[in-house]
């Protein structure tokens, strides 16, 4: 199995940006399609941003296209989250996803249900 944790979360006002890490223990993640999701109180957990394994397919959440930018190292078992521009509504607790069904996946999920392995989360406050 692989263990995932975030780092680089915090406080930051508006217009700021922030870059999330996620480090993969474990398996090799090579080949396992990732993704950042988030949750704010009261709300459902939403998606964020997903990469594929070969980095050639980036999906994005409408609210947040052209500001994230979400990438992967895989030498250095870590996938990455900028966040430029960033809004208040952003605030969120911020968590990353992997899918262990490998290079099956050409265009990752933008649904929970297609991860099956996730960080324990990491808090983003946008102050306005």
């Amino acid at each position: 199995q692989v263990q995932l944790v975030e780092s680089g979360g915090g406080l930051v006002q508006a217009g700021g940006s922030l870059k999330l890490s996620c480090a993969a223990s474990g398996r090799t993640f090579r080949d396992d399609a990732m993704g950042w999701f988030r949750q704010a109180p009261g709300k459902e957990r939403e998606f964020v941003a997903a990469i594929s394994w070969d980095g050639f397919s980036t999906p994005y959440a409408g609210s947040v296209k052209g500001r994230f930018t979400i990438s992967r190292d895989n030498a250095k078992k870590s996938v990455y989250l900028q966040m430029n521009s960033l809004k208040p509504e952003d605030t969120a607790v911020y968590y990353c996803a992997g899918s262990s069904r490998g290079r099956a996946i050409v265009v990752p999920a933008m649904s929970t249900r297609g991860y099956d392995y996730w960080g324990q989360g990491i808090q983003v406050t946008v102050s306005s």
